[in-house]
């Protein structure tokens, strides 16, 4: 039988038998329904979902205060821990916060800067980290699962922004077998890191707008993961801006906007197109790319981030909105991708004041030298019966996670040629903690095509069928995870530990 045919196969004989649930081996998985979600978005359904308000003025994010009162330090306290907040009316959520919101407070520092931020976990009885996400910080520094923050202590995480590190990073916990349960509660932030010297015209603003997804109960709560969650990554009900559904944002006929977006879902991806607006690419994961690019659409994947100029000159509404996308998918009740409004613009019939075009150069980027050594990665899931319950799992080069083994030995300013082979039967997006990597060429079906440009990446998505090639250089010694950046994937096996040598 096909692998699909396998797994699908699978899955029905689980949603058919309560008691093979219950003996489902799950790695610390518990309290789990079996009721598929289908994260369509489309308010009160028959299943208890919740419709939310729409419409609302998008909210700036908060912004972290900077404690240290001089030049050259970021200094301040995020606090994560239980919080109540009410995204539907007359319906409380407890949800997890930093420092009491959710998205946690926007950081803002400069390339260049030191970085001193305490971590206080106040989550009761659960251990927590702050990875860092894209952010070249020493290994010990960088919030991996192997460095627990245990509930109720303090840590400082201490690190230098190197020059030329300006780029839209995010962070959130990677605590063991917490991670994606800690995320879709509430721990995600966006932490910006500015140029010193920024070519992108200030008049175009700088706007974050992060985007998660939420399933809610009846009752307001978060519903546990279900099986379906655990086979695909968990996918919910509403897309959030900023933590709004379908916000709006005014501008006057002619505006240009400087457009951050982050994918900070679990397992959504997330393909865009504005519908009136023109839009130009001019960075990605790892700041500035070294000209603007037009586009059309966008895919993001989970952890993805990328920086868009859109050109608003046509009066009235324009929406930024979903189109479908078929990253393959496990059992039933695959999501309504396509024709989901994540933010309406209101484009006035004045026109305001005359806007510069993007520069045609950004920033130069080098590409990076031929690699000393070569790896080769491949995807793969699992799903069987045993004596005991159904087993499941997903793979790197057929091996579950373990914490304490080392699967890579690398070396400190080596270049490397990474080859992703995904032999499984959905996408999954690719991270590397620590650097940023340049993709050179995906192949698919003996075709082999190269990115429209070239990009400092930390995340990138490796479709079904798919083998990626990226070239990728450590610059600090020390413990790294790589990991598929669907979050339950991650939690269920595919992840694994490079050590990088002196």
């Amino acid at each position: 039988m096909h692998r699909r045919g396998f797994l699908a196969a699978g899955l029905a004989t689980v949603l058919a038998s309560p008691r093979a649930l219950a003996q489902m081996k799950m790695d610390d998985m518990s309290g789990m329904d079996m009721s598929g979600h289908g994260g369509h978005d489309m308010g009160a359904m028959a299943d208890g979902a919740v419709t939310l308000p729409e419409g609302e003025v998008l909210r700036d994010l908060p912004l972290l205060a900077n404690a240290a009162g001089r030049p050259g330090l970021f200094k301040a306290r995020l606090t994560a821990e239980a919080a109540v907040t009410r995204f539907a009316e007359g319906l409380d959520t407890p949800i997890l916060a930093y420092n009491g919101t959710s998205p946690g407070p926007l950081i803002e520092a400069f390339e260049g800067d030191r970085v001193e931020i305490t971590f206080a976990n106040r989550i009761e009885g659960e251990a927590s980290t702050i990875h860092w996400h894209g952010m070249p910080v020493p290994a010990d520094q960088d919030g991996n699962p192997m460095d627990p923050v245990e509930a109720g202590t303090d840590r400082v995480y201490a690190f230098e922004l190197p020059e030329g590190s300006a780029g839209s990073y995010w962070y959130h916990p990677h605590a063991h077998g917490a991670t994606a349960e800690q995320v879709y509660r509430g721990l995600a932030g966006a932490f910006v890191v500015k140029a010193k010297a920024d070519p992108v015209p200030a008049e175009y603003g700088d706007t974050v707008l992060v985007l998660t997804d939420l399933r809610l109960a009846a009752d307001g709560s978060m519903p546990a993961n279900t099986m379906t969650d655990l086979m695909n990554g968990r996918v919910g009900d509403h897309v959030l801006v900023n933590g709004q559904k379908n916000p709006r944002l005014a501008v006057t006929k002619g505006a240009v906007r400087r457009l951050r977006l982050y994918n900070a879902t679990n397992a959504r991806f997330l393909k865009l197109a504005f519908d009136g607006a023109a839009m130009t690419v001019i960075g990605t994961d790892g700041g500035l790319l070294a000209a603007p690019v037009a586009a059309d659409e966008i895919l993001l994947s989970p952890g993805e981030r990328i920086e868009l100029v859109a050109s608003f000159s046509r009066p009235g509404p324009v929406t930024l909105a979903t189109l479908d996308y078929d990253r393959g998918w496990m059992g039933p009740g695959r999501p309504a991708d396509g024709g989901l409004t994540l933010l309406t613009v209101d484009v006035s019939e004045d026109a305001g004041g005359a806007m510069p075009p993007p520069p045609a150069r950004l920033r130069p980027i080098a590409p990076l030298p031929a690699p000393a050594f070569s790896r080769r990665l491949v995807f793969s899931e699992t799903m069987a019966m045993n004596a005991t319950g159904m087993e499941m799992g997903f793979l790197i080069n057929g091996k579950a996670f373990d914490m304490a083994r080392v699967d890579i030995v690398g070396k400190a300013g080596e270049t490397e040629l990474w080859e992703i082979v995904n032999q499984a039967d959905m996408d999954h997006p690719f991270h590397v903690h620590g650097t940023q990597f340049q993709v050179i060429e995906h192949e698919r079906d003996g075709k082999i095509s190269r990115p429209p440009y070239l990009a400092w990446k930390d995340t990138v998505n490796v479709a079904r069928g798919e083998t990626l090639r990226l070239l990728l250089r450590q610059e600090q010694p020390g413990r790294r995870m790589y990991h598929c950046h669907i979050l339950e994937h991650e939690q269920l096996g595919m992840m694994g530990v490079l050590d990088v040598t002196a």
